[in-house]
């Protein structure tokens, strides 16, 4: 038995039916050249000889005193309910494939069972197919979920033989990764615990803290192009949500953003900020909904020093996203100088002030993601988040993966959440909405691939 820590026992407080808080990942197959007619059925079935999952597949949940919950051995394992060979409905096109996605995150899991399901999607167009992935937030963060995922795939095209997920011993991994977004309630929260069980290290940065916060707010009245804290607008981004989910996805070259940030002297992620920014003002526009003040996002830093995957190591940041502005190059110089003031801010912290930071200034909307009680004062509208990925083609048994996109958690007041991670030279976007709050939500892709072009043509480049 193994009792949960205090942020994991979190996201099954949070859990409700509209709110289901599970992470995923939709991964994106090419046939191998060898593939006979059955290789997906006898693919399915060599999955299935894998009947005694590791862990942590193999650990449901057990309620304990008090509410807490433990993670115990199922000694009943059922893997017919884990592990499903689907088909797509013709004509098989990505919008089935997204539309199966959506649907299927939008359900809650059985929690009298380990949390996780692997769905073997077949009838994709162009001799395709899928696997999506998804395991709740309680027993996997959405970055150990993708790197799992990625270590028990291969760079040689030629391996066969290789178990499933969840009959898999991780391999170690020279790939270093950034935590992501999906993972900001859950590193909120963290730190709010942090904070509550402070040693006498931890209240030594509180001066440092109370300074930086007080030099915010004062270089924010001066209009030092800094974000104040609370002070993200109303939205239609920022309203309760329904359990029905809404997933799109899109690849973008690598280059394409790389040319961008050498003409604009700028780093990725300030690009990647500018064409969300793009993408979310023309939607807001196509609503009728663009607030005159600018967007701000909730953007995270790593922390982590080292390959190792425990701990709370992640700090954030605010950015404005400059939806106020209508020139694209203008708005990606506005974005540039919050998001520098902002990061300048933290070089100046230890890591445990930049953490305990993190969990002062963003405390009151860890509350009202929680309880709803604290509408007003809101300290982002939407979270954007960049994870490193790895850099070379993978395969699983011989089936070269095209693609990879995170399959994120919208909640109550925080509508849309927009995840990247980078692969094979592409930048591949996962956004998760709420379907009824954010109507028409695939149109962002459209505006994210109008956000790209627009920036080549102010940077001359087209």
């Amino acid at each position: 038995m193994q009792r949960l820590s205090p942020a994991d026992q979190t996201f099954l407080w949070l859990e409700k039916r509209q709110q289901p808080m599970h992470v995923g990942g939709l991964l994106l197959f090419d046939f191998p050249e060898d593939a006979g007619s059955k290789y997906l059925t006898e693919m399915a079935a060599a999955m299935r000889q894998s009947d005694q999952p590791t862990a942590p597949f193999n650990r449901r949940l057990e309620k304990t005193s008090f509410g807490q919950y433990s993670w115990v051995e199922d000694e009943n394992f059922d893997l017919d309910h884990h592990f499903r060979h689907v088909a797509l409905p013709k004509p098989g096109r990505i919008r089935e494939l997204l539309a199966m996605v959506s649907a299927e995150h939008s359900h809650l899991m059985d929690r009298q069972r380990p949390l996780w399901e692997v769905h073997l999607i077949e009838g994709v167009r162009g001799k395709r197919f899928a696997i999506y992935n998804k395991v709740h937030h309680a027993m996997m963060d959405g970055v150990a979920a993708m790197n799992m995922t990625a270590k028990v795939l291969s760079t040689d095209p030629n391996e066969r033989g290789m178990p499933p997920l969840w009959a898999t011993a991780p391999r170690p991994s020279k790939t270093r990764t950034s935590p992501s977004l999906v993972n900001a309630p859950r590193d909120m929260m963290s730190s709010l615990f942090q904070v509550s069980n402070s040693t006498r290290k931890q209240l030594s940065t509180l001066p440092t803290i109370t300074k930086e916060i007080t030099k915010n707010m004062m270089a924010a009245r001066r209009g030092d192009n800094d974000v104040v804290s609370f002070s993200a607008p109303a939205s239609i981004f920022n309203q309760r949500i329904t359990g029905s989910r809404r997933f799109a996805a899109q690849s973008y070259s690598l280059d394409r953003i790389k040319t961008l940030t050498q003409a604009f002297s700028c780093t990725l992620n300030d690009v990647v900020l500018a064409v969300c920014g793009s993408a979310l003002r023309n939607y807001l526009i196509s609503q009728n909904e663009l607030p005159n003040e600018p967007l701000i996002a909730l953007v995270p830093v790593s922390l982590r020093e080292d390959d190792s995957a425990g701990g709370n190591q992640i700090g954030m940041i605010l950015a404005s996203l400059g939806t106020h502005i209508a020139d694209p190059a203008d708005r990606l110089r506005h974005i540039q100088k919050t998001a520098d003031n902002a990061k300048s801010r933290l070089k100046h912290m230890s890591k445990e002030e930049i953490i305990n930071y993190t969990a002062l200034s963003m405390a009151p909307s860890g509350l009202q993601m929680l309880t709803g009680m604290v509408p007003k004062l809101r300290a982002f509208n939407v979270t954007i988040s960049n994870v490193p990925g790895p850099k070379d083609p993978l395969y699983f048994n011989g089936a070269k993966m095209g693609g990879i996109y995170p399959v994120s958690i919208p909640v109550d007041d925080m509508a849309l959440n927009i995840t990247l991670v980078s692969y094979n030279n592409q930048l591949e976007f996962g956004l998760t909405a709420c379907r009824r709050t954010l109507p028409s939500m695939q149109r962002l892709l459209g505006y994210l691939s109008n956000g790209i072009e627009e920036l080549e043509i102010a940077a001359g480049i087209k």
